[in-house]
Formats: C-alpha cells, sequence, structure tokens
C-alpha cells in the first residue's frame, strides 16, 4: 500500500453523502402522516428531520400535540415497513459518486460506511446502489452500538481497517457528520451536495467542504 499519500482511509456517511435517499424517505413518512390524517411536509422539511436516526424522524415530523411515546413508537413501525418496500423508487448515488469511488479504489484507499440508517437498510442501499465497490465495513444504527455523533462505529472501523484516524479521511453532509469525525479524531470533509447548508458544517468543525465529488480524491492523495 502507498504511504506517500495523505490518508489510507475513507469513511462515508451514506444519506446525504453517497445516495440521494430523500424522497424516498420522505414520501414514506408523509404516507404515515396522511393515513393518520395529520399534515404532510415538503420535501425540503426533510433535509432537516433525517440524519439522527429513524426514531428522530418520526419525532420531528409527527405534530407536536400528539407526539407521545405510544405514538413515535407505531409511526416507527409504520414508517419502517412503508420504507422497507419503497426504499429504492427513487434513491440514487449523487452524480460523480461511482467515479468517485472508482477513482479511491485505484488509489487503493480503504472506503468504509458508516450511517445512522437502520443497519439493514444501510446494507441493502449500499448493495443495491453501490454493488461495483468494496467497502472493508458497512455499518449503520445497530442495537447496544451508540449513533453517531458518537465516535464509537467510527472507531470500530479504524480498529477493523488497521489504518489510524489521522490517516482517516471522514465525509459525511451534516453537523452529526462533522462532530463524528472530530470525536474520533479524523480529518472531517463536508459535501455541499447533501441535505445540509455550508453554515452549518463550518460551524460544526469541518477541516474541508468540496463542492464535487472528485474533490475528495484530491484531499486524500
Amino acid at each position: 500500500m502507498k504511504r506517500d499519500r495523505k490518508f489510507d482511509s475513507v469513511i462515508f456517511d451514506l444519506d446525504g453523502t453517497l445516495l440521494d435517499t430523500l424522497k424516498d424517505l420522505g414520501d414514506a413518512m408523509n404516507r404515515v402522516l396522511k393515513a393518520h390524517g395529520w399534515p404532510e411536509h415538503p420535501e425540503s422539511a426533510y433535509k432537516k428531520f433525517v440524519g439522527n436516526g429513524a426514531t428522530r424522524l418520526i419525532e420531528r415530523a409527527v405534530p407536536g400535540d400528539v407526539r407521545t411515546p405510544a405514538v413515535i413508537k407505531e409511526c416507527l413501525r409504520e414508517f419502517l415497513d412503508d420504507y422497507s418496500q419503497n426504499w429504492a423508487v427513487n434513491t440514487r448515488p449523487y452524480p460523480g459518486i461511482p467515479e468517485l469511488l472508482e477513482g479511491l479504489q485505484r488509489h487503493q484507499i480503504i472506503m468504509s460506511v458508516l450511517s445512522n440508517k437502520i443497519h439493514d437498510f444501510t446494507l441493502m442501499c449500499v448493495n443495491r446502489f453501490l454493488p461495483s465497490f468494496t467497502f472493508a465495513q458497512v455499518l449503520g444504527e445497530r442495537e447496544g452500538i451508540p449513533k453517531k455523533p458518537d465516535p464509537a462505529g467510527a472507531l470500530e472501523i479504524v480498529q477493523e481497517t488497521g489504518i489510524p484516524a489521522e490517516k482517516t479521511l471522514y465525509v459525511g453532509d451534516t453537523a452529526i457528520d462533522m462532530q463524528t469525525a472530530r470525536a474520533a479524531g479524523m480529518f472531517a470533509v463536508g459535501v455541499l451536495w447533501g441535505f445540509r447548508e455550508r453554515e452549518e458544517l463550518e460551524k460544526n468543525g469541518a477541516d474541508a467542504l468540496v463542492e464535487r465529488p472528485e474533490e475528495i480524491i484530491r484531499l486524500a492523495v
């Protein structure tokens, strides 16, 4: 493996970073809301609702006057049931992502995925939309493992790959991702094509911001 490049490993967030999943997530949640007779949300609102896992999505989307633990639990079940049938309707890799991953593989940079999306859905999305690429680890939300911004998942990947945190890029699109990278001692890269704005990424410790996927290769090598 080359040792003269800046980084030897890249960990990617999934939703809003590698894949544009927003419409499928929003549509599934809106169908749940509609079934209960509650107001639906525009797709743009879901840019703020997602990122912290499915339960927080439900809590943010359900009207405040009915937001009880029992309602959240029931709506979570309904959302997961709907999403399990409709997760691949509109979801696609962002433009330039396949070329980015090809380039990183060509430079023999180890790639992994770390998401707050439920683990099974994370695996399904990677297998369906990024089947040509080799990832050392693909990790989503798992019982007993703290979600991002806790660095546990990122450090688990460090242990698995053997590449130290200081030689690892962490790439994501939200404050949660930047906080995760900082907590894990990794170089935090914020992408500007995802769900959140430049200001949020800067405020939460982004070491670099990129407008196009190919810029990540230049950061890494």
